[in-house]
């Protein structure tokens, strides 16, 4: 374990979610949000949501914390997220496609992409995607 990880320190805040349907059913947060899930490529979902959805909205809102922090006061910021859902080239399931674009009005190129950089790597959610957090699975029987 490194002293980079979140294992390393206690956490600040733990989220628990659950789902027992699988992509057809319900996810819920311990003690609070249930959210209807249904596939993504269902031609009628009933307003249910799905993985790519939940995943674009934690990127969106995360990277968008991230910018102001690394922005400071005063400075605009809008981001848009992307999750793609791809079959995966082996023929084994699938694989997400990420893409995040964080816009600063009003502000030179130059500078919107060195604030963008800084926020991509303070946001926790793009260290994860990228790689570079800790995560793992376990079986229970």
């Amino acid at each position: 374990m490194h002293a980079d990880h979140p294992e390393a320190e206690a956490a600040l805040f733990t989220a628990v979610a659950t789902n027992t349907t699988g992509i057809a059913g319900e996810s819920a947060v311990a003690g609070g949000l249930r959210v209807a899930v249904a596939p993504p490529t269902a031609t009628d979902r009933g307003g249910a949501t799905n993985p790519e959805e939940l995943l674009a909205l934690a990127w969106a809102t995360c990277l968008n914390a991230s910018a102001r922090v690394v922005a400071g006061p005063g400075i605009e910021v809008e981001a848009r997220a992307e999750i793609s859902l791809h079959r995966r080239t082996d023929g084994e399931g699938f694989e997400f496609a990420a893409r995040a674009e964080l816009h600063f009005p009003g502000q030179n190129p130059a500078s919107a992409a060195a604030l963008a950089a800084a926020a991509h790597e303070r946001c926790p959610v793009s260290r994860m995607l990228a790689g570079r957090s800790s995560v793992s699975v376990s079986a229970v029987a």
